[in-house]
């Protein structure tokens, strides 16, 4: 067992909802599928994002099958440069939709 696996065990015995934010371990998000699908955790959302040449493509196309809410770079590709890069490029996003929002609404200050 690896310690990415222990990771999600332990993430799963606090019974709270998290975001997964996985750059280097395609265990961790196996494990993630594993414990959904019997019940012991429920992901808001994962970014998956393992890079490397054992289990990364299979281990990301089982997220992506199993319904969890993610963000996948397919293939080999991936690490966690590049899930850092995808959480940066969604609080940007956020942040963005909340100025436009405080704009329409008249409001001159930013969130």
């Amino acid at each position: 067992i690896t310690r990415a696996q222990v990771s999600m065990e332990k993430s799963a015995e606090t019974g709270k909802d998290y975001i997964y934010v996985i750059g280097n371990a395609p265990t961790a998000l196996l494990r993630i599928v594993e414990l959904a699908e019997a019940g012991r955790l429920c992901p808001r959302f994962v970014v998956g994002a393992p890079v490397g040449f054992v289990n990364v493509e299979e281990a990301k196309e089982l997220l992506i099958a199993s319904g969890i809410p993610c963000i996948v770079p397919r293939g080999r590709k991936g690490g966690s440069n590049v899930a850092a890069a995808i959480i940066n490029a969604l609080l940007y996003e956020t942040a963005g939709r909340k100025i436009e929002e405080a704009g329409r609404d008249g409001d001159t200050k930013t969130q």
